[in-house]
C-alpha cells in the first residue's frame, strides 16, 4: 500500500515557475515508477510526465516537453515536478500516481494522490 500526498500548487503568472512535490508513505516507494497527471476544468485527466523507479528514465507529454522536469529522491520518498514557463493552459489539478511500469496509461497506475491545484494567470 502506498499513500501519496501532493503539495506545492498555487497561483502563478504566465511565464512563472512552480515546483510540485509528492511524498509517499511506505517503504516500497522506490519499487514504483511515478507519474504526474493533470485535469483541467471540463476536460479529461491527461498524462504529464513519468519517471522510472531509479530515476534513470523519464517520459513527457509533448505539451510540457522542454518546460517541465520530473525527478525523484528515493531517500525522501518524494517525486517532484518542476514547471517552468507556465502557460494559462497549464491550469489544472495535478495528481501524482504510482505504477509498476514506466507508462503514460492511467489505468496502469495503482495509487493516486488527492491532487493539488495549479492556476496560471495571463
Amino acid at each position: 500500500q502506498v499513500q501519496l500526498v501532493e503539495s506545492g500548487g498555487g497561483l502563478v503568472q504566465a511565464g512563472g515557475s512552480l515546483r510540485l512535490s509528492c511524498t509517499a508513505s511506505g517503504r516500497t516507494f522506490r519499487q514504483y515508477a511515478m507519474g504526474w497527471f493533470r485535469q483541467a476544468p471540463g476536460k479529461e485527466r491527461e498524462f504529464v510526465a513519468a519517471i522510472s523507479w531509479s530515476g534513470g528514465s523519464t517520459y513527457y507529454a509533448d505539451s510540457v516537453k522542454g518546460r517541465f522536469t520530473i525527478s525523484r529522491d528515493n531517500a525522501k520518498n518524494t517525486v517532484y515536478l518542476q514547471m517552468n514557463s507556465l502557460k494559462p493552459e497549464d491550469t489544472a489539478v495535478y495528481y501524482c500516481a504510482a505504477a509498476e511500469l514506466l507508462v503514460a496509461t492511467q489505468s496502469e497506475y495503482r495509487y493516486w494522490g488527492q491532487g493539488t491545484q495549479v492556476t496560471v494567470s495571463s
